[in-house]
Order: structure tokens, then C-alpha cells, then sequence
């Protein structure tokens, strides 16, 4: 019989719906309705259908609590369908996205629904043993500290500083995507998990989650590519 873990994050999808509904069956078989599923954002661009993603999510989401993070690309998404800022979401992949939804810069089709869903991320999401985020924080202050800082909490969806030094003053497991890896950082306070699902061509190319606090790793192999 399988344990129950408290929490399930799942790392960046990137557009993967192939990978995406593999791994979501499977955490479904394995774990029902029993853990919250924390998305670690980036659920769009590059990879080979944003749309259905997004519609997978929302339709998880109806019957598995849910807690979605607030990715860079997430942003850079809102940031040209709200403001008009379309260049630095189509230098980094807005343009599959767009093309998924049969639009184009300056006339997104986006749904009600599936702006709504955008619109209803979150920075962050943290328990008593866990900080979850999307591209990390600044491993020089404690949670307290980036999260009083203003500057600090816009890097959130950017950061990586982390991930090079690997020494942190953190009070509680970070637990982030945002920077692939080739297998999953588990280091002191931090937990890494953005397998390059939608870099299969580079040597990524796995889709992962993660059970806590049992650090039980589920990874589903690309489908997309």
C-alpha cells in the first residue's frame, strides 16, 4: 500500500502535456486525493503544447488540492497579455505558447479561464518544514529576510544564486525549479527539482516530483520529444 505523503511539488512542465498527463496519472494511481500538489510554475513555452497544459491543470485541480507557483515564464506570459510586453516573453519561448492558442503578439486568444488561472499563481507557499518558489532566493538572507525585502521577493521567480553556491542561512527546505539539472539538488535546506522535461535534446529530458517529507522522487521520462 502506498504512504501518504503531506505534499507532492512537481518541477517546471514547460509545455510537455504528454509528460505532464503521464506523470499526473501516475501520482493519481499512487496517491489519490490524499497530499497538496504544489506546481513550481513555468507551465508554459518552449515545449510542444502549453494549451493543453494549462487545461490538464485546471482540470487536476477540480479534484486535487492545488497550489500553483508563479513562474518567470508564467509572468512574462501576464506581463505581455496585461502591459503589451511582449519581447522578453518571445526571446524566451512565448512564441510556441502563442502559436499553441492560435494568436499572435498583439492578439492573444486567451480564455477567460486559462487567464484566470495564470492570474491566481502565487509566489510562494510555505509550511512549517517547507518553502516552495519557483527560481529560489537569496541564500545569504534567512526566508524571513527575502521575504521582508522587496527586491528579494522580485528575484523569486529568477534566482539562482543558490543553486551555484549551495550554502544557505535558510530556517526551513527550500524547494524550487527554475534552473535544470540532470538529477534533482539535495542539498542542506535545498531541494532542486526542475529536470529539464522540455530539454530532452540537451540531456534532460524527465519530469519530476517529489513526495515530502519521505523525499520520494516520481519521475516520468519526456513523451513530448
Amino acid at each position: 500500500m502506498a504512504s501518504h505523503p503531506e505534499i507532492i511539488a512537481i518541477g517546471d512542465i514547460h509545455g510537455c502535456a504528454a509528460s505532464n498527463e503521464a506523470l499526473l496519472k501516475t501520482l493519481h494511481q499512487e496517491y489519490n486525493h490524499e497530499p497538496v500538489y504544489v506546481f513550481l510554475g513555468d507551465y508554459t513555452d518552449r515545449g510542444p503544447d502549453s494549451k493543453k497544459v494549462v487545461e490538464q491543470l485546471i482540470d487536476f485541480e477540480k479534484d486535487h488540492e492545488c497550489v500553483f507557483l508563479t513562474g518567470n515564464h508564467d509572468q512574462m506570459l501576464l506581463d505581455a497579455y496585461e502591459k503589451g510586453d511582449w519581447n522578453l516573453w518571445l526571446s524566451n519561448g512565448g512564441n510556441t505558447t502563442l502559436s499553441n492558442y492560435d494568436s499572435s503578439p498583439g492578439d492573444f486568444n486567451l480564455p477567460e479561464e486559462h487567464y484566470e488561472f495564470f492570474k491566481s499563481t502565487v509566489l510562494y507557499w510555505e509550511t512549517e518544514k517547507y518553502f516552495f518558489v519557483h527560481g529560489g532566493i537569496s541564500p545569504d538572507l534567512t526566508i524571513e529576510e527575502n521575504l521582508d525585502s522587496k527586491y528579494e521577493r522580485d528575484q523569486f521567480i529568477w534566482q539562482r544564486d543558490h543553486v551555484y553556491s549551495r550554502k544557505n542561512v535558510w530556517e526551513k527546505t527550500v524547494v524550487f525549479g527554475h534552473t535544470p539539472v540532470k538529477e534533482p539538488i539535495v542539498e542542506e535546506n535545498m531541494l532542486g527539482i526542475d529536470t529539464g522535461c522540455v530539454y530532452a535534446e540537451r540531456g534532460y529530458g524527465v519530469l519530476t516530483a517529489v513526495a515530502l517529507p519521505e523525499m520520494k522522487f516520481i519521475q516520468q521520462e519526456s513523451l513530448d520529444f
